[in-house]
């Protein structure tokens, strides 16, 4: 592969249709559509500062670069997308892409961030920003401290470990989510899902985990979380005390105590779930 380094390339598709390269301490500015239509690229310590950087392209590696708040709409309609150790301060980023791999990254400024994106692995984000990882499927997401609202909507197969997620409406429209050892906070968590699964977890929620189908919980916290479980199958283990449920649709739902428990039978069937209190 040919090498390219300390290159200053400027103006529109400043880059376009190239394949084959190896880019170090570059700087690409003054035009939009910087890598465009390109394969096979590693592009190393270089810094972009205009919109859409790098679109439909395939086999690209990112590694220790920085994307300028002005490089919204980064990362579209890529198959094979790796990005390590780089900062992004732009919205809109990475977008229908296959095969993405994103590792010691942060965006500062991620609204409406990773979405319809299929096969993404995602270990040591920090993201901020609200619609992170909207309609995506088959991710893995290890490590992930997001502050941020409306995230992981309608997504599908997805596993999420040793996590901070913070923000209201997380996980709504999901099926088949399975979230390990993270903690969780925000109104209204995974309305409208199913098979959705919660292992070693603490959540903090005001009428969190309502209207979902097969839902699971082993060994969690549910700390200052009311009005809990309406219209919900469940099946949850929790440990300490849950400050009120309300309106169960059907499940088991087990804990060391709760505080207030509404069932009313004009609305529910009291006979389909099993409460189930140690104090």
């Amino acid at each position: 592969m040919r090498e390219i380094r300390q290159e200053v390339l400027s103006g529109e598709r400043a880059f376009y249709g190239e394949s084959g390269a190896k880019l170090y301490d570059c700087v690409f500015c003054g035009g939009e559509s910087a890598v465009k239509e390109c394969s096979d690229l590693e592009i190393n310590s270089s810094i972009f500062e205009w919109k859409y950087p790098v679109w439909y392209s395939k086999n690209i590696t990112i590694d220790g670069c920085s994307f300028l708040k002005d490089c919204r709409a980064g990362f579209w309609y890529i198959d094979d997308l790796t990005i390590r150790n780089s900062v992004i301060d732009a919205p809109k980023c990475v977008r229908r892409c296959s095969g993405v791999n994103l590792e010691n990254v942060s965006f500062t400024n991620g609204d409406e961030t990773l979405w319809a994106c299929c096969g993404a692995r995602l270990k040591n984000i920090n993201a901020k920003g609200s619609y992170f990882a909207m309609n995506c499927s088959d991710m893995e997401v290890d490590g992930l401290k997001l502050v941020g609202g409306y995230s992981f909507d309608g997504v599908k197969n997805v596993v999420v470990r040793n996590s901070t997620i913070v923000g209201r409406d997380v996980f709504w429209n999901s099926e088949n989510v399975t979230v390990y050892d993270s903690f969780l906070t925000g109104e209204y968590l995974a309305w409208n899902s199913k098979n959705v699964t919660f292992v070693n977890c603490t959540i903090e929620s005001l009428q969190g985990l309502c209207y979902m189908d097969s839902l699971v919980m082993k060994n969690c916290r549910l700390i200052n979380t009311t009005l809990a479980f309406e219209y919900a199958d469940v099946d949850a283990e929790i440990t300490g005390t849950i400050d009120s449920v309300f309106n169960p649709k059907s499940g088991t739902i087990r804990a060391d105590r709760i505080a207030e428990l509404t069932v009313d039978k004009s609305r529910v069937d009291p006979s389909k779930t099993k409460i189930i209190c140690k104090n």
